[in-house]
């Protein structure tokens, strides 16, 4: 694991703490704005903090916070006033700052006096930069003061920061129209007098510049969206996404959030002279391509179209590994985990460039792989994704079974490795139900269950556009006897009978009770006899919250509903239970899901976080949330997307798109128009248990 004193809890920028994002980009600040220098918030991009300092004062104190809050994803606005002065009674100023982030940042800040005597105020913006690295945010890191340069221009109209490190290079400039009376260290200082009624602006932009790439931030007006050109990948894979409208309100703001998020955590790539699109895993720490994270995002949105997953199945197949390394736990054939950017991986004293600690990306690559295919039927790009698809495969049978058992198991070999390379990959994430840890290698069920799906996946594109019958009766024997010794050594016939969260290194079951069962439905690999006793723990008191399926059971030892992965709950982990549940028959309880997600993004402006506290519903009104949780995070976003498909039994067949719905009475009626599937775009329109589906005109 990293070494550091990692930082959990920002409890400098208090819970109302402001956070906005476009593409790489994002500001984190306190609810006036401001970034106390030492805290957790300032702009970062593309995994290097540029200011760790945004602080504006009137006369040397802090503004009253009157509301304060995002706009849309990528700008936020703060209403402020004056606090008590010596001279100025509070209230008689009023603040408004208002912010957009976009390759760099700008800001304009506004004041507007309703005092009766002329007033003159010292206005004063302090800004600073440590060029951290994104791991040394949360953790303590190198002291970089005496290496950075500064070149502020004696006019007031700009302060410049600069930092070389060997290859590796940044800087940032903070430039203000009008410019500042004042250059005082790195503070910007005006010094404004006002008469009753008179209003004073300023405008401050903050270009970066990392490596040889100069960003520069666009001036637009607040509300307005980001313009991309129409053959942007964004831009298609936003207007091409279905128009739903919902009896029921809440189903369609969902909807628009989640779609609105998701775009605004968009990556642009250009491989191999094509410009794809995929999604970062979510603010503010891992703006960035997760692997697992991307691969499932994909998945759950593939009703908005296959852009995103054309995008994640080509990028992550451009860095998959053909080396071994034990450093960046990299072996030929797998897919990575993890890509960062920042100074500490640029020269190799992180191993994230890529880093591949992830057991189940293989697998969901695969998955996905033939997931695209089903609903594009985009031959050429399977085809040409082969030579990878048989690389994954034999990454699956060579190097990820250590011990030639047949299940893929996990342990770094890098000293800087992740010790759970599984979604729950905290350090106590995976345990036994007394609360002991595992020992290393770890074989968890869900990867298992991955692995059999890819197999009965990749043996379907096998049938069809590979044209190789040999591959697809050796991947269908495999996942027959994958499936058959699974449900031998996994099934655990306690407390009513369960799944293992895992084997151990001494081959051990891991015995706690855990959401990953869910998993396991949704990748086919449960026995139909034994899939009523999975859906019944999943729906226990002892799992099931009200709001969700809990990570893990309340009657294990480890079980804490503010544990990362040992009680919360995650959305994205429940978009995956209910499509299992719904696989299985269980239309009633992944319903009973759905239903909880989407009253829990009710209390949150209908943005699902990455996870919340797992106390009961009778705990309180509204989910508890989680503290640290990314907000917005792509496969949280992606879940009502899923959600929603398994609702109305979405799934493509040849050229058709099918419906097979079963909504509650209380949701009534749901339209779904210009679905893309089969090459062509469909109309939805499902109540209760029936279906239309009719070409869009």
């Amino acid at each position: 694991m990293p070494s550091g004193a990692c930082r959990d809890l920002p409890p400098e920028l208090g819970p109302d703490a402001v956070g906005v994002l476009e593409g790489r980009t994002f500001m984190f600040s306190d609810p006036a704005g401001n970034v106390p220098k030492g805290s957790i918030g300032g702009l970062v991009h593309d995994d290097t903090r540029f200011l760790d300092q945004w602080e504006l004062t009137l006369d040397e104190i802090a503004p009253l916070v009157l509301s304060s809050g995002t706009v849309d994803a990528y700008s936020a606005a703060f209403f402020l006033a004056n606090a008590n002065l010596p001279d100025l009674p509070a209230n008689r100023v009023g603040v408004r700052r208002q912010r957009v982030v976009g390759d760099g940042m700008y800001e304009r800040i506004e004041l507007r006096y309703f005092g009766v005597e002329p007033v003159s105020l010292r206005l004063r913006l302090a800004a600073g930069t440590d060029f951290a690295d994104l791991f040394e945010i949360k953790e303590s890191g190198r002291y970089r003061g005496p290496d950075i340069v500064r070149t502020h221009a004696r006019d007031g109209s700009a302060l410049a920061f600069s930092y070389r490190n060997g290859r590796y290079a940044a800087s940032v400039r903070v430039e203000a129209d009008p410019p500042a009376d004042l250059v005082e260290g790195d503070s910007l200082v005006w010094e404004v007098r006002l008469r009753r009624g008179q209003r004073w602006r300023c405008e401050l932009q903050v270009p970066l510049r990392c490596g040889e790439e100069n960003y520069r931030p666009v001036v637009r007006g607040f509300g307005e969206t980001f313009e991309h050109g129409p053959e942007d990948p964004s831009t298609r894979w936003a207007a091409g996404k279905p128009h739903l409208s919902a009896d029921v309100e809440m189903i369609g703001n969902v909807y628009r959030k989640s779609a609105l998020d998701l775009v605004s955590m968009r990556i642009e790539k250009t491989i191999g002279g094509e410009s794809v699109v995929l999604i970062a895993a979510g603010l503010p720490w891992f703006l960035t391509v997760f692997g697992r994270d991307t691969l499932i995002t994909a998945y759950q949105t593939m009703i908005c179209g296959p852009d995103v997953a054309r995008g994640a199945l080509v990028v992550l197949a451009a860095h998959q590994s053909t080396t071994f390394d034990d450093f960046t736990d990299r072996e030929p054939g797998k897919i990575f985990h993890e890509y960062r950017s920042g100074e500490l991986t640029q020269l190799g004293l992180k191993p994230y460039q890529p880093y591949y600690g992830g057991a189940d990306t293989t697998a969901l690559w695969l998955i996905l792989l033939s997931e695209y295919w089903r609903w594009s039927r985009d031959d050429e790009l399977v085809c040409r994704l082969r030579p990878n698809a048989d690389a994954a495969l034999g990454w699956i049978d060579r190097h990820g079974d250590l011990d030639g058992d047949g299940y893929v198991e996990y342990a770094t070999r890098s000293a800087q490795g992740l010790g759970n390379q599984c979604w729950r990959d905290s350090p106590d994430g995976v345990q036994h139900a007394d609360g002991t840890l595992p020992v290393l290698p770890i074989a968890t069920c869900e990867t298992q269950g991955y692995t059999y799906d890819a197999k009965l996946r990749m043996a379907e594109l096998a049938e069809g556009p590979w044209r190789d019958p040999d591959l697809a009766r050796r991947l269908r024997a495999e996942a027959a006897q994958l499936r058959e010794q699974f449900n031998r050594d996994y099934w655990i016939p306690d407390r009513g009978g369960y799944y293992a969260l895992g084997l151990d290194g001494d081959k051990r079951r891991i015995d706690s009770m855990t959401s990953n069962m869910g998993h396991l439905l949704w990748s086919g690999i449960v026995p139909e006899d034994r899939a009523g006793r999975v859906a019944a723990h999943l729906m226990s008191e002892e799992m099931f919250s009200g709001w969700g399926v809990r990570t893990l059971s309340t009657a294990d030892t480890g079980y804490n509903p503010i544990g990362y992965h040992t009680g919360t709950v995650w959305p994205h982990d429940n978009s995956i239970i209910a499509a299992g549940l719904a696989r299985y028959g269980h239309r009633k309880e992944a319903n009973r899901i759905a239903r909880a997600m989407m009253e829990a993004a009710a209390h949150s402006d209908y943005r699902l976080p990455e996870a919340f506290s797992g106390y009961d519903r009778s705990f309180g009104p509204r989910p508890v949330p989680y503290p640290t949780a990314c907000n917005p995070q792509a496969w949280a976003s992606g879940a009502p997307l899923l959600l929603l498909r398994t609702m109305l039994g979405l799934h493509p067949q040849g050229d058709r798109l099918v419906a097979e719905p079963h909504l509650p009475d209380e949701i009534g009626r749901i339209r779904l128009r210009h679905v893309l599937a089969g090459g062509r775009r469909w109309d939805v329109e499902a109540v209760g248990s029936h279906a239309t589906v009719t070409p869009a005109g």
